[in-house]
């Protein structure tokens, strides 16, 4: 076999790997960031408790903005208690789950101001969850 011929044998022999790694690839539906966030989703349907969470989520950006206008730390820190006693109120005693940021802090942090945004501009409800448009798979 010709040098030529070994090159062109390893080329056809690759193709189908290639071709499998690649439409592998394609196949993934989500990345691995929106799954997250339909887990956090999940988490959250009791609206007692996402209403607790947008609170909370306020609370803290006002903390943050205070701190700011203030140049002290002391309204953030006090903004930042507030948000998370909010939060945990409302997986403990409405949706009765273990808050997601015991184990994915900063997963659930992103999430949880992602949803903020996401009641904001009318994609999840605070009153009915069949008013939600922010997921496509109920």
């Amino acid at each position: 076999m010709s040098q030529i011929d070994t090159q062109n044998s390893i080329t056809t022999a690759d193709a189908p790997t290639r071709a499998n790694t690649k439409n592998d690839l394609i196949k993934t539906d989500k990345p691995a960031k929106q799954n997250f966030y339909d887990f956090y989703l999940e988490e959250h349907q009791n609206m007692a408790c996402r209403r607790l969470h947008f609170a909370g989520s306020s609370f803290g950006l006002l903390g943050l903005a205070k701190s700011v206008k203030t140049r002290s730390p002391k309204p953030l820190l006090k903004g930042i208690a507030a948000g998370y006693a909010c939060a945990w109120v409302g997986h403990f005693f409405f949706e009765k789950n273990k808050p997601a940021s015991f184990k994915f802090p900063l997963k659930s942090f992103a999430s949880d101001f992602r949803m903020y945004g996401d009641v904001l501009r009318g994609h999840l409800s605070l009153t009915d969850r069949k008013y939600d448009k922010a997921r496509k798979s109920h």
